[in-house]
């Protein structure tokens, strides 16, 4: 082979490969902005008015909108964090109203690891856990010696005996649940080091479920304090 034949072969070998990776990054793009209206399609589904006011985060995107005539947000976080094995996609749904409450109350199940979407490792006071809470939640706040109507909280964490809420965050700004949504293909991400989720998508009843569970938590903390008055 000829010095100028193995140049050409080299230069079209080298061609086919940029073209490869370009053809690759624009699958990705559009892969990328389908999930997008994807999810923003099953959002306006609950939340019909829902807009997204995304700040630029990297792997956050953030819809907010009202629901019942209640402010509400949800959020979509994919946690990269180094500390676990794989990248984690978690679901957050908050109504933003005011509750009443004296400080902020968080309830993380199994605590292990840093998270991208809690300020939970940041709160410096443990609360003691009375019955009806799940065996494997932590509860913290910010202020010590402060009370919380801690059997009011324990009658609505039904829904984390699913093993997918992970945190339960309630402050006098309003009431926070979040989700494990998927984490990220073993094979993918091993090889590639891509966090792809398959198919997760964020489906209509579950935001409508998460929803009505974080209102019905601040209605009923409310309720109690009115009652208290």
């Amino acid at each position: 082979m000829s010095e100028l034949t193995s140049a050409l072969l080299t230069g079209a070998i080298a061609l086919a490969v940029v073209l490869h990776v370009a053809w690759l990054a624009r699958a990705s793009r559009n892969r990328a902005r389908a999930a997008l209206a994807a999810d923003g399609a099953g959002i306006r589904a609950v939340i019909p008015d829902a807009v997204d006011v995304s700040d630029g985060t990297a792997g956050v995107i953030t819809w907010a909108g009202s629901w019942n005539g209640r402010r509400a947000q949800v959020r979509t976080i994919v946690d990269t964090l180094a500390t676990r094995k794989l990248p984690t996609r978690w679901l957050s749904v908050s109504i933003t109203e005011p509750v009443a409450v004296p400080g902020t109350f968080d309830m993380m199940m199994r605590p292990g690891s840093p998270t991208t979407f809690s300020n939970f490792d940041h709160l410096d006071h443990t609360l003691h856990k009375g019955a009806g809470f799940p065996a494997e939640a932590v509860l913290r706040t910010d202020r010590k010696g402060v009370a919380f109507p801690l059997d009011v909280i324990a009658a609505h964490t039904e829904i984390f005996a699913e093993g997918r809420a992970k945190e339960l965050l309630i402050t006098p700004k309003g009431v926070r649940i979040v989700w494990l949504l998927a984490e990220a293909e073993r094979a993918r991400y091993g090889v590639f080091r891509q966090a792809a989720f398959g198919n997760a998508r964020l489906e209509p009843a579950l935001i409508e479920r998460l929803l009505t569970a974080a209102s019905s938590l601040r209605d009923a903390i409310n309720q109690r304090e009115q009652q208290a008055a």
